[in-house]
C-alpha cells in the first residue's frame, strides 16, 4: 500500500516525487492553456468590433459548424474525447457570442465596450 488513511504523510517519498512531478506539469499546462485562450480571445474581441462595424451578425452558424467538424477530427486525432471537445467548444462559442452581442449593442449605441474578454469565434 502507498497511502496512509491519515494523509500525506503515509505516502512513499518515490510516490510523492512522481505525483509531484507530474502535478507541475499539469501547471504548466493550465498556465498554457489560460494565455492560449487570452490570445484567442483578443482576436475574436477583434473579429466582434469587425462585425459590429459592418453589421454582420454575432453568430455565424455555418463556421462554428466547421469549427465543431475540425475540433472532432483534432479531438478524435490526439485520443481526446470528441464529444468533450464539442463541449468545451459549444462553450467558448456561447461566451464569444454574448460578447459579440455586447460589442454590437455598444457599437450602435455609440458606447465602448469592456477590452477584457474571454470569448472566442
Amino acid at each position: 500500500m502507498t497511502t496512509s488513511p491519515t494523509g500525506d504523510g503515509g505516502i512513499d517519498p518515490a510516490v510523492r516525487e512522481e505525483l509531484d512531478r507530474l502535478r507541475n506539469s499539469i501547471d504548466n499546462i493550465d498556465a498554457a492553456v489560460v494565455h492560449m485562450l487570452a490570445e484567442r480571445f483578443k482576436c475574436t474581441q477583434q473579429v466582434g468590433h469587425l462585425k459590429a462595424a459592418h453589421q454582420l451578425p454575432p453568430a455565424d452558424l455555418d463556421r462554428e459548424a466547421r469549427q465543431i467538424a475540425r475540433l472532432r477530427t483534432l479531438a478524435e486525432n490526439a485520443k481526446l474525447d470528441p464529444a468533450f471537445a464539442e463541449k468545451f467548444l459549444n462553450f467558448i462559442v456561447a461566451e464569444v457570442i454574448r460578447h459579440h452581442e455586447r460589442i454590437a449593442d455598444a457599437t450602435a449605441n455609440g458606447t465602448t465596450t469592456n477590452t477584457t474578454v474571454t470569448t472566442a469565434d
